[in-house]
């Protein structure tokens, strides 16, 4: 994702001219369709609507070409494209998963800036959810507010994926220690699938499918221990950990996440058996993950 810059506010905002390759939304990017305007509400009441600006737009409406106080967008080449009809109540959540995948995919670049309703024209929806769903990862330590600008994507190193990955053993290390001990070997069975899952994942190539995949799997045998707290906090450690390192690949080879996803084969088999020593060493080498 190239971000662009304009220039013609009170700070540049950058945006992306290529859209979300990496969702696997086809289009020039994941398309979201635009909320009901304020005119076609008014209408269906028999209501006049606002008058319409130049070019049948609404000035001043979230996705029009009225601009939002703070960011600049009056530059900014407009995407149009066909909207498929969706519920209402999943664009945020939709648009937060599609935000998520290009982090992990790295089209979200760290280091730079995105404004709401730059992003919000590519999704094709207002900047209203975009900024609820950039707010969100703001709150899981992705990107971090610019003021009168938008979200900056945070920019990461080594020392923090190490230190991720000593917080996830911490957390993870006794947990399966104790599991392996007190889960009979027929549970371990059940999971079977979910780990055949991630090896399909990691087949694909894509690191966003394998991320998804992976923390599923990791969220199933955590889930065992009966404590949603502890696996509340575990999966936005392992969300965290799978964001790429500034100058670091974009993705890994699919040898890499194969060899990943043949852990957690491996792991189900010593928890099966009880084998804690096995089990300790596997789970201390698979938080680190695939860098």
């Amino acid at each position: 994702m190239t971000p662009s810059t304009d220039t013609s506010g009170g700070g540049p905002v950058e945006r992306s001219a290529q859209g979300f390759a990496g969702t696997g939304i086809p289009g020039a990017g994941p398309r979201v369709p635009a909320q009901p305007r304020l005119g076609d509400r008014d209408r269906d009441r028999g209501m006049p609507g606002p008058a319409p600006a130049v070019g049948g737009r609404i000035s001043g409406l979230d996705g029009g070409a009225g601009a939002v106080r703070g960011e600049h967008t009056h530059s900014e080449t407009p995407f149009p494209r066909p909207r498929p009809v969706v519920q209402r109540s999943s664009v945020r959540g939709q648009i937060l998963d599609a935000l998520r995948t290009a982090l992990v995919t790295g089209e979200l670049k760290p280091g730079e800036v995105y404004s709401a309703p730059a992003l919000g024209e590519q999704f094709g929806v207002s900047a209203t959810p975009v900024r609820e769903a950039m707010q969100q990862l703001a709150l899981e330590g992705a990107v971090e507010v610019v003021p009168n600008r938008g979200f900056r994507v945070i920019v990461r190193g080594t020392r923090e994926l190490t230190e991720l990955a000593e917080v996830r053993a911490l957390i993870e290390v006794p947990v399966m220690l104790r599991l392996a001990r007190t889960v009979p070997a027929e549970r371990w069975t059940e999971l079977r699938p979910l780990a055949e899952a991630t090896v399909r994942a990691a087949a694909s190539g894509c690191r966003a499918t394998y991320a998804e995949s992976d923390r599923a799997f990791h969220r199933a045998v955590l889930a065992l221990c009966g404590n949603d707290q502890l696996v509340s906090v575990a999966e936005d450690l392992h969300r965290r950990s799978q964001w790429p390192l500034v100058g670091g690949p974009v993705s890994h080879g699919r040898a890499d996440l194969m060899a990943d996803a043949a852990q957690h084969l491996t792991l189900l088999e010593a928890l099966g058996a009880g084998d804690v020593d096995v089990v300790q060493a596997l789970v201390r080498e698979h938080c680190a993950g695939p860098r």
